[in-house]
């Protein structure tokens, strides 16, 4: 009977030894989450892959968000959507010092992988960090940080892969799920809402709302994976690596977009009314007409001429129309193109409405833009019953 035990022990130690070797053999991957910072390029916080290689003894984190600042043109690639994002290697000690002197935090979160799961994910890893697949086109909604996580996963994983379905009875879109982190950065806010196109409007489903990293971080939370039949999380429980060490960012209502837009159409209306001089007249016309001519050169330049898709067919270039730039045009060689400033009226007009019906869907900041608008275009279109036309010089 001893001897049985002692052979029982020998083989059951044996076994135990050999799984524990397994075990250590396998590199421990992990996912980090870094939540949102100052500069606008984090504001939707960041994802990386930690690879932790107990037999080499190497500790190193891949990310993908990384972007060379020094890119010849780099201004105006990024613009252009042309602009090469790459895979980058460091230390995790290196990486988790840099999010430590931006003050932002980081949980980690170990993948439940298997062996043969971590061994394809670390060979789509090597086949990205290849020269001809270091870089990549960024896509902010479908190929970023974050979406390119994702689908490594997948890949090293599977069909066992499985997503838990979505509750949400009205999914966000992407335009809100973006703006839901810029709600302490008013003027960002307002420049993505102008410059995003209707794309945005599209509704993203558990899958899709993956390109923001603490999204991801949920989503991915909840995801499974079967095995045999028995359904195990895909990510563990998140440990904090560091804590938020931010100040937090004040709203102050004054130097929102709406209240300055909104006292501007106030001095824009009082010196309509009280202002009779065609020569200063011209003057504030000519002001505000340059402005709404950059706005509406950014309009035709994101809607021909860029390949960021998310800034496609933006209906804002219907109230920003090029129009306004002819507008402007005839002001500085003082010509009486009325009809020009009729079309900027009516479009600007039957915009109002449609902001006017549907009030949750568009910034809050374009409606006094739009008077402003309005009120100028109307002045200048030689309407009979507008008590504020000017009779234009010849």
């Amino acid at each position: 009977m001893k001897k049985l035990f002692s052979v029982l022990s020998a083989i059951i130690l044996t076994i135990s030894q050999n799984l524990y070797s397994q075990d250590i053999n396998v590199p421990e991957v992990y996912l980090l989450t870094c939540g949102p910072g100052t500069e606008t390029y984090s504001r939707w916080g960041h994802s990386a892959l930690r690879i932790v290689d107990n037999i080499n003894g190497t500790d190193r984190v891949y990310n993908w968000g990384v972007f060379d600042f020094a890119t010849p043109a780099f201004a105006w690639k990024f613009a252009r959507g042309r602009l090469e994002y790459m895979l980058g290697v460091s230390t995790y000690e290196r990486f988790i010092r840099e999010y430590f002197m931006e003050g932002r935090w980081v949980q980690s979160q170990k993948i439940n992988l298997e062996p043969h799961e971590t061994e394809m994910l670390l060979q789509l890893i090597a086949e990205n960090l290849k020269p001809e697949n270091v870089k990549y086109r960024y896509d902010f909604f479908y190929d970023d940080c974050s979406t390119r996580i994702r689908d490594l996963l997948e890949n090293a994983i599977g069909s066992r892969m499985l997503y838990p379905p979505d509750m949400e009875s009205k999914p966000p879109t992407f335009r809100s799920l973006v703006g839901k982190y810029l709600k302490t950065a008013p003027w960002l806010r307002f420049g993505v809402d102008l410059l995003m196109g209707s794309p945005g409007n599209k509704k993203a489903t558990v899958r899709d709302r993956m390109f923001l990293p603490i999204d991801m971080q949920r989503g991915l939370s909840d995801v499974v994976i079967n095995r045999g039949g028995k359904m195990i999380p895909l990510l563990r429980n998140p440990e904090t690596i560091l804590e938020d060490n931010l100040a937090h960012e004040i709203n102050i209502f004054y130097t929102a977009p709406l209240f300055i837009f909104s006292v501007l159409l106030i001095i824009i209306i009082i010196i309509s009314g009280l202002v009779r001089s065609k020569c200063n007249n011209r003057i504030l016309d000519i002001i505000l007409f340059s402005f709404f001519s950059v706005l509406a050169f950014l309009m035709i330049f994101f809607n021909f001429f860029t390949d960021h898709r998310q800034m496609k067919w933006n209906l804002n270039i219907v109230w920003l129309s090029p129009f306004i730039i002819l507008c402007l045009i005839s002001l500085i060689l003082n010509r009486n193109w009325y009809s020009f400033f009729r079309f900027v009226f009516f479009l600007n007009l039957i915009w109002f409405l449609i902001m006017f019906i549907f009030p949750h869907s568009y910034n809050n900041a374009f409606m006094p833009l739009l008077l402003i608008l309005i009120v100028r275009s109307s002045a200048r279109s030689d309407f009979r019953w507008n008590p504020l036309s000017i009779e234009e010089e010849n």
